[in-house]
């Protein structure tokens, strides 16, 4: 279990890492003034939605831009600590993960349901916006499974120490 730990844990900091910088720099170009970016970044958003046909990021419908709000405010953190997290073994990274996870499955859902609905989404499309969904699901089952630290496996089934001495 451990491997499989540690294999989810290297998968999840790559993706982690890509959304960290893709966050600030591309998405939230949705709710920010086009100001405050260079033109390449703006040039490197225009791609992308042409090439995978992105409707949702060249019309900016007000519940898209609601959810890029929700993920630059409060995803994008969680992904930062989440990055932190693994980087150091800490024991709340279960947590942060799974908020994370929920929250990216959830802001999803009504963008599927969009793409779907409106018959309008190529097949890349949903290939892209599908790969965030199963990050979503795959934070939300790394979350759920035990630390992958040797500290915390040593010590499964062990008392605690109690703070008294003894008397002899």
């Amino acid at each position: 279990m451990g491997v499989l730990v540690k294999l989810i844990d290297a998968l999840l900091f790559l993706l982690l890492l890509a959304i960290a910088f893709e966050k600030p720099l591309i998405e939230a170009q949705a709710c920010l003034p086009g100001d405050l970016y260079p033109n390449i970044l703006v040039d490197l958003r225009n791609w992308y939605a042409r090439e995978s046909g992105d409707y949702l990021m060249t019309e900016m419908p007000d519940f898209y831009v609601g959810i890029m709000w929700v993920e630059l405010v409060f995803q994008w953190p969680l992904v930062l600590i989440n990055l932190y997290g693994i980087l150091t073994g800490k024991p709340w990274f279960n947590i942060t993960c799974l908020s994370y996870g929920i929250s990216l499955f959830t802001s999803m859902v009504p963008i599927f349901a969009e793409l779907t609905g409106s018959g309008r989404a190529p097949d890349k499309l949903l290939t892209v916006y599908f790969s965030f969904l199963s990050l979503g699901v795959l934070a939300i089952l790394r979350g759920l499974l035990p630390t992958s630290s040797t500290k915390s496996s040593a010590t499964i089934g062990k008392r605690p120490a109690s703070g008294r001495k003894k008397k002899v």
